[in-house]
């Protein structure tokens, strides 16, 4: 009976969510300690208040910039450098895309054997490690400045970046189309052809536009440290307080993206 009496007591109250640490004492001691750890954390944070204030009256100068863009006068300086970053952006894409294919293949478990696999997967792995900016500094060093370096970087980051989600990709897709291509007979390169590919394609072609997007974005970026792209001019523009110029520079940045992005979506669809 008083069993059943509980349930009738309980029906129609709302269902409430359990709090994920159970204990309300050691819940509250977590969110004071983080909440102490923040302030703690602010306290420790040094803050110039007068450099504050000439920084936000620079910041305000460079918003107003947006509003009269100077396209004219470095017009030769943005178009070089413009076209640098393309080229390097769109080499570098192509390169690291046939690259990233072949190791895509071998770091995917269920199509490369475990040594090939192993081998595959540090490759990602050192990739991934090295962040953009890191690889092109040593890169400069090594070959001196220009696009050669700002082209073996994104090379290099578009292998990590494309076979590990192609990898992944491979790893997920659907086994039995695959099964039926390797039981009908068919050679290893017949099975990826006919059974892998066919369903990897359309992921690989939204991936390689996405990394065609992310390397012209990190083109501007290398470019501040000598590796080539209209990253040099961006640089000075901001060195010599060229507002304007650097607006100029941004607004195309940003209207070359928008283009990628509209024509991934119309890829994309037509793949699909």
């Amino acid at each position: 009976m008083s069993a059943t009496f509980d349930v009738q007591t309980k029906l129609g109250q709302p269902w409430k969510k359990p709090p994920f640490v159970q204990r309300s004492w050691l819940r509250w001691t977590l969110i004071i300690g983080f909440i102490a750890y923040l302030i703690a954390a602010y306290l420790t944070i040094e803050v110039n208040w007068s450099r504050v204030y000439e920084g936000l009256e620079r910041g305000k100068k460079f918003i107003l910039a947006f509003t009269n863009p100077d396209f004219a006068t470095r017009s030769g300086d943005i178009w070089e450098g413009m076209i640098e970053s393309i080229v390097m952006t769109v080499a570098a894409s192509v390169v690291g895309i046939a690259i990233s294919i072949p190791i895509a293949l071998g770091a995917a478990r269920n199509v490369a054997p475990l040594p090939v696999y192993l081998i595959c997967r540090g490759i990602i792995a050192i990739s991934r490690a090295l962040q953009e900016i890191i690889v092109a500094i040593l890169l400069v060093a090594i070959f001196g400045f220009g696009p050669l370096a700002g082209f073996l970087t994104l090379s290099f980051a578009t292998i990590g970046f494309l076979s590990k989600l192609l990898a992944e990709d491979i790893e997920s897709m659907d086994r039995v189309q695959a099964e039926a291509i390797k039981a009908s007979g068919a050679r290893w390169t017949q099975w990826i052809n006919y059974g892998v590919q066919p369903q990897v394609m359309p992921r690989l072609i939204g991936l390689s536009i996405y990394r065609l997007d992310i390397n012209f974005r990190e083109s501007a970026i290398l470019g501040l440290v000598g590796a080539g792209g209209i990253g040099a001019t961006l640089n000075t523009a901001f060195d010599r307080y060229e507002y304007d110029t650097a607006a100029a520079i941004l607004l195309i940045i940003i209207v070359i993206v928008m283009a990628l992005e509209y024509l991934s979506g119309v890829v994309r669809a037509r793949v699909q």
